[in-house]
């Protein structure tokens, strides 16, 4: 059976449906998900976790970020950079962490690749951010997997060293840091339908 688009909680707020059951979704949907982020260590974090998602549902990246902060130095780029291949074995036994050997050496390579920017993190992604939409989006089925935006993020960030940073990875960044507001309508987050 799906899940509904929009649940009322026992607070008596209206949250998308997939953030409105999991307490920990429902932390994530009240207090990250959608908020503009400009912390250029939180948003390298970003990068790197939803890359660690492909393939994944965010709840188990959510549930390891704990344990993700604590291995990566807590996402300190200059910290990973210099990890060695004797880590990247270490990290491939630490069940408390996703241990996928190409995730984690992407990890350690899109710290290198930030410390090699001409410009901070938090400018290069932010230079990608859509103008806001108008109208918030009704159901799930008018969220984009992907947009002409993200597209471009992706080719630019893989122009720049960065990798397991697709287009679809890269709207859920946007998603997830603010850069788009894709809650939907009737979501008490939704700062489209506040606004209107």
């Amino acid at each position: 059976m799906p899940r509904p688009e929009i649940i009322v909680g026992d607070d008596g707020l209206a949250r998308c449906g997939w953030g409105a059951v999991d307490p920990e979704y429902r932390r994530y949907h009240d207090e990250e998900w959608g908020t503009p982020q400009h912390d250029p260590v939180r948003l390298f974090e970003k990068v790197c976790l939803e890359g660690f998602q492909a393939g994944l549902s965010w709840i188990t990246i959510l549930r390891r970020r704990p344990a993700f902060r604590e291995v990566f130095h807590g996402f300190d780029a200059r910290r990973i950079a210099v990890m060695t291949d004797d880590d990247v074995t270490r990290l491939l036994g630490d069940e408390r962490i996703i241990r996928h050997r190409g995730k984690i050496e992407a990890t350690i390579q899109n710290a290198r690749a930030t410390l090699d920017l001409d410009l901070p993190i938090d400018e290069l992604l932010w230079s990608f951010a859509p103008r806001p939409g108008s109208v918030a989006p009704s159901t799930f089925a008018e969220v984009p997997a992907t947009t002409p935006e993200s597209t471009a993020m992706s080719k630019e960030l893989r122009r720049r060293g960065f990798r397991f940073v697709g287009p679809t990875t890269m709207y859920a960044l946007m998603q997830a840091s603010g850069m788009v507001d894709d809650h939907l309508a009737a979501c008490h987050r939704s700062a489209r339908t506040a606004a209107a």
